[in-house]
């Protein structure tokens, strides 16, 4: 009879490492907006989790990662449509921008929804306060709301890694 555990040994390895490169691009792609980089991690710890085991440690801790993923997807945009609204945008504005955000960067990755995005909020508040200079500060505001979502993305990008590597540690031990 084969034994068949030290192919099962390795199987496991090589996943771990994928998933481990897998998350480690995903917190990198965070630097483009819209990229649900963190959505990414999350899947790839539910994955670890399946391969693995959750445990009550895994439990909670994916619990947390959990918890972390869905506040940095609403970070993300609640930052970036912030900035543009306390600058003057209207709701209508940013919805738009939003929706080009998502189409653009689907149609055309990763640039269609950074070029689009923008682009369309201008032209959007242009058309509404027909202020130029308006119409370019509240582009600019957005721009800073985007620098500000992908440095909270970042962070809690991180937050998450360490999560599940504590959570590795306590499925080693």
């Amino acid at each position: 009879m084969m034994n068949f555990e030290p192919l099962f040994e390795f199987l496991n390895s090589a996943a771990n490492v994928l998933m481990i490169l897998v998350a480690i691009v995903s917190l990198l792609g965070l630097v483009v907006p819209i990229f649900p980089g963190t959505v990414i991690i999350w899947i790839v710890t539910v994955v670890y989790g399946i391969l693995n085991g959750f445990g009550v440690a895994g439990g909670i801790l994916f619990a947390l990662i959990t918890v972390l993923m869905i506040v940095s997807t609403l970070a993300d945009n609640i930052l970036m449509g912030a900035k543009a609204r306390e600058n003057g945008a209207s709701w209508l504005s940013i919805g738009l921008a939003l929706g080009t955000a998502i189409i653009g960067t689907m149609v055309f990755p990763p640039i269609g929804g950074l070029i689009g995005a923008p682009l369309v909020l201008f032209l959007s508040e242009y058309n509404r306060v027909k202020d130029r200079e308006k119409a370019l500060a509240t582009v600019k505001a957005l721009a800073l709301g985007w620098g500000w979502a992908i440095v909270a993305r970042m962070g809690i990008g991180v937050v998450m890694l360490g999560l599940w590597a504590v959570w590795a540690l306590f499925n080693r031990g």
